[in-house]
């Protein structure tokens, strides 16, 4: 069974509902790692000074971000714990919108919310009544150590949280060249128009995810098999432990806290979170990685380096 990423609470006005936050995603792409073609032997990459080509161990580099071609400020530890939010184990909801408002690339990745023991009961109060009003709920979450915007919305018997993308993480179509205008301005006729529309019947159906696989994968994985089975290979998998859950064992008066929530609101109007919106805090800038060494410079650090030994990074 998955662990989770987290476990903590979901909150919206004063109901805290315990959960646990879930990957709702399965990674499946074949991961390769790199070999010498002579011998096949792994290779290992190399953290090189860009102007020496002497290789950099990991306690004498440091983050930084260059502002300016060739110009660097350096951001010490404690700077970017200071930028990160203090709230790791929560997802606070701000506001309720409708779901049809949210612009489809605003969607980034989903995670699941399941419920502790004991907690089903706000967990389906929140779900159904988002179901009924189709309105989703607009949270931040923190995800291991950076702060994201999120909906949280039903789907089927779950709250699903998906991580929102910010405004300015998004392309502006007006960016690029496109064809705007009706479409006399393109000199397309009545007759096209209706046999675009019959194509499109005839090749409409419905929605079936399941009936669509990465047949990429599924060859070089039928590949991959008959090259091991050749050569006697055999796999091993090990099971993942499964998580220790906490139970809620607190009897919360639901009545109570709506009634409760919904006069806070009418005192202090909630606050207005619209997915268009910029966020009230920038995020911190993640920092750029040194730069890598040049052809020559990197030539240099190998023939010094051939006789230190590390292992090998996978390549994806």
């Amino acid at each position: 069974m998955a662990r989770p990423i987290w476990t903590g609470t979901l909150s919206f006005g004063l109901l805290n509902v315990p959960v646990s936050l879930m990957s709702g995603e399965r990674k499946v792409d074949l991961q390769f790692r790199m070999l010498d073609s002579r011998d096949r032997k792994p290779i290992r990459f190399e953290r090189v000074n860009a102007d020496t080509g002497e290789e950099v161990p990991w306690k004498d580099i440091v983050k930084a971000y260059e502002y300016d071609k060739g110009s660097y400020v350096v951001l010490e530890e404690d700077d970017i714990r200071s930028a990160a939010p203090e709230s790791h184990e929560a997802v606070e909801v701000e506001t309720f919108v409708d779901a049809s408002t949210i612009d489809p690339r605003y969607y980034e990745k989903p995670y699941l919310l399941v419920p502790a023991k004991k907690a089903e009961k706000g967990y389906v109060l929140l779900r159904e009544t988002l179901r009924k009003t189709d309105k989703v709920g607009i949270a931040r979450v923190v995800v291991r150590t950076r702060e994201y915007l999120c909906a949280v919305m039903p789907h089927g018997d779950a709250l699903v949280l998906m991580i929102l993308r910010y405004p300015q993480e998004l392309v502006d179509p007006e960016d690029y060249k496109l064809p705007a205008g009706s479409l006399a301005d393109y000199r397309i006729n009545s007759k096209e128009t209706a046999m675009a529309e019959q194509l499109i019947e005839s090749m409409s159906g419905e929605w079936k995810p399941d009936d669509y696989h990465d047949e990429f994968r599924e060859r070089l994985q039928t590949l991959l098999k008959k090259r091991i089975k050749a050569k006697g290979g055999t796999t091993k998998v090990d099971e993942e432990p499964t998580p220790r859950e906490d139970d809620a064992t607190n009897v919360v008066d639901f009545m109570s806290l709506l009634q409760k929530s919904l006069d806070a609101k009418k005192r202090t109007p909630a606050r207005k979170t619209a997915v268009t919106a910029a966020p009230k805090k920038a995020a911190a800038k993640k920092a750029k990685a040194p730069a890598k060494a040049p052809a020559k410079a990197a030539k240099a650090a190998k023939k010094s380096s051939t006789k230190r030994a590390s292992p090998a990074r996978k390549a994806g």
